[in-house]
């Protein structure tokens, strides 16, 4: 197979038309030639983190997705299907996977559980971490979410890493917020990446200190605006990833939407797709084809090197998508689960308190960490009522693995719910009354314009015509300015209010000053009896 187009070389920096010879699933010559299609042939987008599981899809059907965009691989973390299931879950992953041409790379989820304290489906231990990294197709040991047993010194936590070591894979991390001589430890652990960081000053100090730093724009966790900038610092060591990618945005794009929104802020285009397609495959050794010849003809071609729109995508030299369509056959999987949880009562989920103030979780839009927020409740004979003006709702977690209570806790900054009040505030005879006396007065004011033009209609019309015509953009402008102006206003006061209503805890995230969830793990895993923080 031959196929000519524009060579994006990632390795000279360079782009020349050339026509490419494919056979056996490998490129076996790559010409310069003098003329050739005005498309572009370069390597394919690698997912440098992700959880498959997020997309609410098995790997076989994720794939179908993913190469329409481009996607030739990914790094997966099979953290959460092994959460629920162990080691089968693992296995089913790969299995599945290995269905596809997409290249899926799996790691040994290296926190099943994440803490002691956390009701699970099943543990992976450091015997079967040591296992899982003894075999071929595990390319890695996942994200040590448990940075807290690394400075601590956990031993089991630290045969995990060392298990890794002698295995000669490299070692993922999860620690955000981490500065300092804590982060200087745990890097020294042997911990190469983190996809966590959610500051340049943060991102900038882990790359000083030798780590790789992977700049995440998924469905819920978004950092690309604050890490871009490193790209101007140091774009060796950087890779894109998703992290987590529901199917509805999916179905938008992929790591493709992050290359092209690199490119619309400046960014070098070489800098860019080394970070998509390159660095991914030299640091983590996928058997990926960088089109170079004797490697795996993985590639995508692109209709241009501003939108990243792709007309096809090539793995092992066969085409698995074009522009509309994925080109290989659904699969059948049996199901796996393990679900035990039995039907609840709208009683089941009331949080029991005769407290005036209680302990919330802020939610924080586009991260996953949060902060701790201390406000007033409402309560009515001794039961919490949700407040959707303050917008103080109830989170609950179900145990799916024995009938158990629910366990609920209350959180703010959803913001839903607010906006649905005050829609609910509304009537329909306010709303039907509003827009009837807009378009009455539309009529009436067209009536009267109507008459003046059949009066002024003659050799001043057109003068007259632009000068109402000026008047009319001046006055929109005016309009809109004036609009913007009372919706900033009207929420900075909206802000002022919770400021002063609230007492938000927005210290930095540091060990001794933030709650997030994991200086939770390290207070109560390390500083207190381990029994105590259990579910009974």
């Amino acid at each position: 197979m031959i196929i000519k187009g524009q060579l994006v070389d990632l390795h000279s920096r360079s782009i020349y038309p050339v026509s490419v010879t494919i056979s056996e699933g490998k490129i076996v010559s790559i010409e310069r030639i003098d003329t050739a299609p005005q498309h572009y042939i370069m390597p394919g987008f690698v997912d440098a983190h992700i959880h498959i599981e997020s997309s609410m899809l098995i790997p076989s059907q994720f794939a179908r997705l993913a190469v329409m965009h481009g996607t030739v691989a990914t790094v997966s973390d099979p953290h959460e299907i092994a959460n629920v299931l162990g080691m089968p879950g693992v296995d089913f992953m790969i299995k599945d996977a290995a269905k596809t041409p997409l290249k899926f790379f799996f790691g040994a989820p290296s926190c099943v559980p994440p803490t002691t304290f956390e009701t699970s489906g099943a543990i992976l231990d450091a015997d079967d971490i040591k296992t899982l990294l003894a075999r071929d197709d595990i390319k890695y040991l996942a994200e040590m979410m448990n940075y807290p047993g690394v400075l601590y010194q956990d031993k089991e936590v630290m045969q995990k890493l060392q298990h890794a070591k002698d295995a000669g894979k490299p070692i993922d991390g999860h620690a955000p917020g981490l500065l300092g001589d804590q982060a200087h430890q745990y890097i020294d652990a042997g911990i190469s990446t983190d996809h966590e960081c959610y500051t340049y000053e943060e991102a900038k100090h882990k790359l000083d200190h030798g780590m790789k730093i992977l700049i995440r724009e998924g469905s819920a966790a978004k950092n690309y605006l604050a890490l871009s900038p490193l790209f101007d610092y140091r774009p060796d060591r950087l890779m894109f990833c998703s992290d987590d990618k529901h199917p509805d945005d999916l179905i938008e794009g992929h790591i493709n939407l992050l290359v092209r929104r690199a490119i619309s802020d400046g960014y070098d285009l070489y800098d860019v797709l080394r970070a998509a397609c390159i660095n991914p495959i030299d640091h983590y050794d996928l058997e990926v084809g960088q089109l170079r010849v004797g490697n795996a003809a993985d590639f995508v071609i692109v209709e241009d090197l501003k939108n990243f729109n792709v007309i096809s995508t090539y793995i092992n030299g066969t085409q698995v998508s074009d522009s509309t369509h994925c080109l290989f056959s659904k699969v059948t999987a049996a199901p796996i689960n393990q679900f035990n949880c039995t039907t609840k009562q709208a009683s089941d989920f009331e949080i029991h308190t005769n407290a005036n103030h209680a302990r919330v979780i802020h939610a924080l839009d586009g991260e996953i960490i949060t902060k701790e927020l201390i406000t007033h409740i409402t309560t009515e004979k001794g039961r919490f009522l949700a407040d959707t003006k303050k917008d103080i709702l109830t989170i609950t977690v179900i145990n799916r693995y024995e009938d158990a209570p629910p366990v609920s806790a209350l959180i703010h900054g959803f913001g839903l719910s607010t906006r649905l009040q005050e829609v609910s505030n509304l009537s329909l005879y306010r709303i039907l009354s509003f827009n009837v006396g807009v378009e009455f007065g539309q009529i009436a004011v067209l009536v009267i314009v109507f008459l003046l033009l059949s009066i002024i209609r003659g050799k001043i019309f057109n003068k007259i015509s632009r000068i109402s015509n000026w008047i009319l953009v001046v006055s929109g402008v005016f309009l809109l300015v004036y609009q913007l102006n009372g919706y900033f206003t009207d929420h900075s006061h909206e802000e002022d209010h919770k400021h002063e209503e609230y007492h938000v805890h927005d210290e930095d995230h540091n060990h001794d000053e933030e709650h997030t969830h994991d200086e939770d793990h390290n207070h109560e895993e390390y500083h207190k009896n381990d029994e105590d923080h259990k579910h009974d």
